[in-house]
């Protein structure tokens, strides 16, 4: 057992050990929410930091109130009860990931869509294994539930529009506030969303061309949308928590839709974003075409369930 001085000398080593993980989870985030069927919330969900996540963003959403109210000790109060050591790292894993990965997975989304299907297919499937673990007893209505939601997510990813083309800067506020939602539930991908509404191309464009003007646009939107829609989150997760998570597990079960690889489950976007999305028809592969997604699947199964359990003992570690 570690004396006070011991502990204490162990505290900096421990933080950074901490604001590592963060980083980490948040270019694993990052880099799912570039993708279209898969979330970062899916992944916050399988790294145990989902509920820290929506109350960290809840905080944030609420901390300016004071200071509007013209309450400066409030402000300040709020200001510093932020979890800040949890938001920032995680933030910056998430700007660093869709900044550098929106040109690579926007390729390989083009060149081997089958074999990114079934690599996600795999993910979003132990992601799912993983949560059922977060209810604790489950009962007819949870199971109900996540059938009902897997259902109705089921038949609406099967709709999607046309890209559109040099979108008004409302359109890409509106998409930017609508999207984020989708990026904090598991389950529902905020790429798909822009996918559905035509507005993919348009974002995942500017994000790779680097085009600040839009990239600040749909960045204000998301800001808004995440300040509103976390903090209605929050409120019904404090009240109905495993009901809520079985809804999270249903909407994961959906969205497998838009993973099955055949054909190109997860459409084509070319590198001049001119290419028409395709991705909701189901059909089985002949069977040279299995191999390849049926191996990375199972590869992106395993990782994640490793991911899930380094992420307990990491926790576990940091509060030990």
């Amino acid at each position: 057992m570690m004396s006070g001085e011991d502990q204490k000398a162990d505290a900096p080593a421990t933080a950074a050990r901490r604001y590592g993980r963060f980083v980490g989870c948040g270019l694993l985030m990052g880099a799912a929410d570039v993708v279209p069927g898969v979330s970062g919330g899916t992944i916050a969900l399988v790294l145990g930091i989902y509920r820290r996540l929506i109350q960290g963003v809840r905080s944030a959403a609420q901390a300016p109130l004071p200071l509007i109210r013209g309450d400066l000790r409030e402000a300040r109060a709020a200001l510093e009860s932020l979890d800040l050591g949890f938001l920032v790292p995680l933030g910056i894993g998430i700007v660093v990931a869709v900044g550098s990965l929106a040109g690579v997975i926007e390729t390989q989304l083009h060149d081997n869509p089958e074999e990114m299907a079934g690599l996600f297919f795999g993910l979003v499937a132990a992601s799912i294994v993983v949560s059922l673990r977060l209810i604790s007893r489950p009962t007819a209505v949870h199971y109900g539930l996540m059938a009902a939601v897997g259902a109705v997510l089921f038949v609406a990813l099967g709709f999607q529009s046309g890209p559109v083309a040099d979108p008004a800067a409302i359109i890409l506020v509106g998409s930017g506030a609508l999207a984020v939602c989708a990026m904090i539930l598991p389950g529902i991908s905020g790429s798909f969303i822009l996918l559905m509404i035509g507005m993919y191309s348009a974002v995942i464009g500017a994000v790779s061309d680097r085009d600040l003007a839009n990239i600040v646009l749909v960045g204000l939107g998301a800001a808004i949308g995440l300040a509103l829609f976390a903090s209605a989150l929050g409120w019904v997760m404090d009240r109905h928590g495993e009901a809520v998570t079985a809804a999270m597990i249903g909407l994961m079960l959906g969205s497998l839709r838009v993973l099955w690889p055949w054909p190109n489950g997860v459409g084509v976007i070319s590198q001049r974003h001119t290419d028409v999305i395709d991705g909701t028809g189901l059909v089985w592969p002949a069977s040279g075409e299995l191999p390849a997604p049926l191996i990375l699947a199972a590869v992106a199964f395993a990782v994640v369930i490793g991911l899930a359990k380094a992420s307990e003992n990491l926790a576990a570690r940091d509060h030990g």
